[in-house]
């Protein structure tokens, strides 16, 4: 099974909508961007999918305790970990921040009731073990990178999940371009992550076969004219469901 995250969401409707879809997790941007949330819309937002779900806690997590492990157990632990919060509290609220600070992402956390944290800039990942939530952290992959080089910038022991991401000198995350998925294939036979970076309705079938990813990421791929596209969200979702990863 591929965890599917919809970033960027906005509004209360869409996000009903793509939780009834199926999609896992639900992003919140909270970092500078043409999908920032207002404390209205998340406030309205989080409300929405409080009823969906039928909780008002924050989910829950049974993490590994923090040691000298291999990056491959630590990850592996901490999907567990995250899946089993999504069995029991589906969709996972996910906010996403870019290079502010630890205090600031941490009141936010805690006023908008967050499951989880995303850091999607270029944050040293000791930042990582001061946000009071658990932490997906990306790594933004350029066309220099190996699969070595990713794997060693996956330091295990503080973030809770990885996402590999496409670099850009102008954006962090939402530029709709698409990476080598040969490295993700790479770094997918060694640790678990979410593959995110210019993934679309039409692709992302073929992304999970060829890298067989923990989980996947999407934003502009499901948008039309720059907002978020219901039908494109349940093409998306459907995608990922129907994709061929046991043969």
């Amino acid at each position: 099974m591929t965890r599917i995250k919809i970033c960027g969401i906005r509004d209360p409707e869409t996000a009903v909508e793509t939780a009834k879809a199926g999609a896992d997790m639900i992003g919140l941007m909270f970092a500078e961007s043409r999908r920032k949330v207002t404390p209205q819309e998340c406030y309205d937002i989080v409300e929405a999918i409080r009823a969906e779900r039928r909780t008002s806690e924050v989910a829950r997590f049974e993490g590994p305790a923090r040691g000298e492990v291999s990056a491959s157990t630590w990850f592996s632990a901490w999907n567990e970990a995250i899946d089993d919060a999504m069995f029991r509290t589906r969709p996972l609220i996910v906010g996403v921040f870019a290079d502010q600070e630890v205090s600031e992402i941490n009141d936010i956390a805690d006023a908008a009731g967050l499951d989880l944290v995303q850091l999607s800039g270029g944050e040293d990942i000791s930042v990582a073990r001061q946000i009071e939530r658990p932490v997906i952290k990306v790594v933004h992959v350029r066309d220099s990178m190996t699969a070595d080089d990713v794997f060693e910038a996956s330091v295990p022991g503080h973030a809770a999940g990885l996402m590999l991401d496409t670099a850009s000198a102008t954006a962090r995350g939402g530029t709709g371009e698409v990476f080598d998925w040969d490295i993700a294939a790479e770094v997918a036979a060694r640790l678990p992550f979410l593959l995110a970076g210019g993934l679309t309705p039409e692709n992302v079938a073929e992304a999970v076969e060829h890298v067989r990813p923990w989980g996947v990421d999407v934003s502009s791929g499901v948008e039309t004219d720059g907002k978020k596209d219901i039908e494109k969200i349940r093409a998306f979702i459907q995608a990922v469901k129907g994709a061929r990863i046991g043969v």
